[in-house]
Order: structure tokens, then sequence, then C-alpha cells
């Protein structure tokens, strides 16, 4: 089975509809101000309104308020969450949406502890550790730290481009991969030749 997609740091919705034209199963929008992807409830509307049927709208958080999540899920169609920051198991599962839990890769992580913390999660996102920044770092980790047993699928995240990404699914097997800076022209900014490259080194990969 061909690992899913999602293309994150989605800032508009010309890229969104490109994304999903290649063949991305998701797009994500990232609500977290000091990210230059950020945007805001306008633009994240745009976007999902111009998605078409059966692309999952992924919205990213990083340690918000309760009322910035409500007021966005209030007024944008979002079907995923992604916490990305050090929220409860109990924080995470409030909002009546499912969501999938972020997990930096640092050095003696217990990722089948975290997977029993985070039961009701849909999934486990495995994103580079870089002190200091929770996501976004372009940097991949070593993949042999994944094992291949844990009980929730596992999202691959972390420095994939279209030049690691057919070996990156290969070794790791993940259900999906989620990549950002590794298809943008700048930041906010993807590069449609790169979206395709990637999607098709995705597909080699299977």
């Amino acid at each position: 089975m061909m690992s899913r997609v999602k293309i994150c740091g989605i800032t508009n919705s010309e890229d969104a509809k490109f994304a999903c034209d290649s063949g991305a199963d998701a797009i994500g929008l990232v609500f977290y101000p000091p990210s230059p992807r950020c945007v805001s409830i306008k633009k994240a509307l745009e976007v999902v309104n111009s998605l078409p049927p059966f692309i999952t709208s992924v919205a990213l958080f990083v340690n918000a308020q309760r009322q910035e999540i409500e007021r966005v899920l209030d007024e944008v169609a979002i079907d995923l969450i992604q916490f990305h920051g050090d929220e409860t198991e109990e924080f995470c599962a409030s909002f009546k949406r499912p969501y999938i839990k972020a997990v930096r890769m640092k050095e003696g992580l217990d990722l089948y502890k975290v997977q029993n913390d985070y039961a009701s999660a849909r999934g486990l996102l495995l994103d580079t550790y870089k002190k200091g920044i929770p996501g976004g770092t372009g940097e991949a980790f070593n993949w042999d730290k994944v094992p291949h047993d844990l009980s929730l699928p596992v999202i691959l995240a972390g420095g994939l481009v279209p030049e690691n990404i057919t070996q990156a699914i290969q070794q790791v097997k993940p259900y999906a991969v989620d990549v950002s800076g590794g298809v943008e022209a700048s930041k906010g900014k993807k590069d449609r030749k790169k979206i395709i490259r990637f999607m098709e080194s995705v597909k080699c990969a299977d």
C-alpha cells in the first residue's frame, strides 16, 4: 500500500490545488504565529473551501490556548488536528475532532510509552528534535530509531525531500509521510517541480 502524503505549510489555495492534483491526501495549515508558514483564519478558510472532495484538512497547533483552537474550528472546516507541543492527551482529545500527536525524536524517547500516553490519537507524527524548535527544522533524524511494531499509525516527518523519500519509506514503512520545507521554493511558497518529484519518489518506494 502506497504511503499517504500530507503536504504541510500550505498558505494559499493555488498551492493547495496543485498539491491535491499531484496526489497529496492531506494539506496542513499552520496556526503557530512564530512560523513563517502561519496562516490567518481568513486565508485558511479560502484554502479549505478550495479543496476537492476526499482531501483531509489538517490544522497544526503548538501549545495554543483552548479559545484559539476553538475559534479556528468554529470558522474553518478542519478534519484533523495536529498537536505539535506539550499538550496532554486529555487536552488533545477534548475538541471533538480526531487528532494526531507530533513527537520530536529526542535521544532516549520511549515511543511505546508515548503511544500509551496518547492512546486516543489517530497516529503519531515523528519529527526531528532540535532544541527550541517545535518543527520545520528541515533536518532528518535517524530512521533506525522507529520501531516497526507500534500500534498507532506512524506519520514520518522531518527533513524529507524528493531525494530521500523513497529510502525513508522503504526503511520506516510509515502509514504516511509529511513534507513542508522539502517541497518549497521559499518559506510558505511551494515549488511545483519539487512536489511532482516528491510524489513520483513516493510512488517509487512502493
